[in-house]
């Protein structure tokens, strides 16, 4: 089953929240986590990756697009959908000003406000921007590294940069002929030999002990990274 990730949700209208909160977590693809002020959002937007941030203009104590504005000048990259009861066309101008990719108007079909954030996650998994958390590392998949907790980097080669890419976004096992085709494509002199060197590689240096893999572990017929 794939590793569900983390969603901030910022609102101060608890039932919408406690609403969208639910449909979210019903999708078992996301945890969410929750805010109800520009406070708390400032604090748990801060605390590691996300994987998109939906964020309400009104809030009790300030105002959603100084929030957004505050996260994006904190590192946040991912992809920030605001809510507004009625947007104009200097409500969009502002949001957009302060690093929104979007703006939902409410009332809204939780079916559209997902679309919209489908599609910009498909945009970001392809920016220069783009990074994740796999176990002690940010993931930078553009630069080609992995950071660990005491700010050390690890410089991937392409090959082991889109191994990393391909099994966070699955999630769950992928048996070697599917790793194998997608990061080197349909090539037939390319066998599973070459992955298994890549991921013995990959395994020197990204685990502590590469023996007792923890992170990109070996299951039946394939590999799965671990979060």
């Amino acid at each position: 089953m794939p590793t569900p990730k983390r969603v901030l949700l910022v609102d101060d209208d608890q039932m919408l929240r406690a609403s969208l909160a639910e449909q979210l977590a019903a999708d078992s693809s996301y945890t969410v986590v929750e805010a109800g002020s520009v406070a708390e959002g400032r604090e748990r937007g801060l605390e590691g990756l996300y994987e998109f941030m939906i964020l309400d203009i009104g809030l009790g104590d300030g105002d959603g697009r100084d929030l957004c504005r505050e996260l994006r000048d904190g590192g946040v990259s991912c992809p920030i959908i605001l809510l507004t009861a009625a947007e104009s066309d200097a409500d969009t101008i502002q949001g957009l000003a302060s690093g929104a990719n979007d703006y939902v108007t409410k009332p809204f079909r939780f079916a559209v406000l997902m679309a919209r954030v489908h599609a910009h996650l498909r945009s970001h998994g392809h920016s220069e921007d783009a990074q994740y958390r796999i176990g002690p590392y940010t993931f930078r998949p553009s630069a080609k590294l992995l950071i660990d907790e005491a700010s050390k980097k690890i410089r991937l080669t392409e090959k082991e940069t889109n191994i990393l890419k391909f099994l966070h976004r699955s999630g769950e096992t992928v048996p070697r002929e599917t790793l194998l085709h997608e990061v080197w494509g349909y090539n037939p002199a390319v066998t599973t030999h070459t992955l298994e060197t890549h991921i013995y590689r990959l395994r020197q240096k990204i685990e502590v002990d590469p023996g007792r893999a923890r992170l990109l572990i070996t299951e039946s017929g394939g590999y799965r990274l671990m979060p």
